[in-house]
């Protein structure tokens, strides 16, 4: 059980065989580690599990393989696409697998320009799954759609009886404050930014989604308990080196980085898919001191 009542929920990497198909059986071992590492629940084939990247044939077997081996973890399985058609598919199968609930983001090719159509999309989306959780996925640093959540919600909220809250990932905390008050804290607001998530707790999230705490859950269950506990020095501590080991990882690759992360943490992933590039050998000799040099636990 966690160890408050903060909902901590990380973003699995999607594991690969030197293959490159899916790896059935490290899923497995991904999800006994997060359970170990007090995580509360799985957010499937988003970003950080390279759902883009990955076929409907695929993201429904990855998201077939977590709910069998979740065991105590909220499995929540992104269903977004380019296609709304082939989103709408992938939202009807995660909700026949039982998924505790299903995020969209927005089409990131023909874009939605406005408030109306954005909703419309994802709304077509969550209808094909009208008894599953939805959540809207805003990232708009990778689907370059970047309108106001404030403005989104009440209208999404009128239009998708299934609508759950938003997974936020975007740095616009004084929008994100104001979609947690909507209607009263309706509206499970999951913030996406790990390198500031006290500033989202002080703002007054109670749910994270992350792909850092696929391997520094432990250090962020610190952070909160600290804030818990009225320390907001350790707290703030806890945060920034917390931060530092993600610069390491967002100047050594990104994503790919990431993974190698989780393979020092214990649980190997495999490469990554193109477009994206793996890191070889020098590359994980360099991003080992770098992390050992901010304190990474695992380097």
């Amino acid at each position: 059980m966690a160890s408050t009542m903060f909902s901590l929920i990380a973003a699995p990497f999607t594991p690969f065989g030197v293959d490159g198909a899916v790896d059935d059986g490290t899923i497995g071992r991904l999800a006994a580690h997060l359970a170990a590492t007090d995580v509360d629940g799985a957010f499937v084939c988003g970003t950080t599990g390279e759902g883009p990247s990955l076929t409907t044939r695929e993201r429904m077997h990855v998201a077939e393989r977590w709910m069998a081996v979740a065991g105590p973890l909220r499995v929540l399985v992104h269903v977004g696409h380019a296609s709304v058609e082939e989103s709408r598919e992938l939202a009807a199968h995660a909700a026949r697998i039982g998924a505790a609930g299903i995020g969209c983001f927005a089409p990131f090719f023909f874009r939605p320009r406005s408030i109306h159509a954005l909703v419309e999309t994802v709304a077509r989306v969550a209808s094909a799954a009208p008894r599953t959780p939805f959540f809207y996925y805003h990232i708009p640093s990778m689907t370059g759609v970047d309108l106001p959540m404030r403005e989104f919600l009440p209208v999404a909220a009128a239009r998708i009886p299934s609508l759950a809250g938003i997974k936020y990932t975007h740095d616009d905390l004084d929008d994100f404050e104001a979609c947690l008050r909507h209607a009263g804290g309706r509206f499970e607001m999951l913030f996406g930014r790990d390198e500031i998530l006290l500033d989202a707790v002080d703002r007054g999230a109670m749910s994270a989604i992350g792909s850092t705490y696929n391997f520094m859950a432990p250090r962020f269950r610190e952070l909160l308990a600290a804030r818990s506990r009225g320390d907001a020095s350790a707290a703030r501590a806890a945060q920034d080196a917390a931060a530092r080991v993600i610069d390491v990882m967002l100047r050594h690759g990104g994503l790919a980085a990431g993974k190698a992360m989780m393979a020092m943490a214990g649980v190997a992933c495999g490469p990554v898919r193109l477009p994206l590039e793996s890191l070889d050998a020098a590359a994980v000799t360099s991003l080992r001191a770098d992390l050992a040099g901010v304190g990474f636990e695992h380097a």
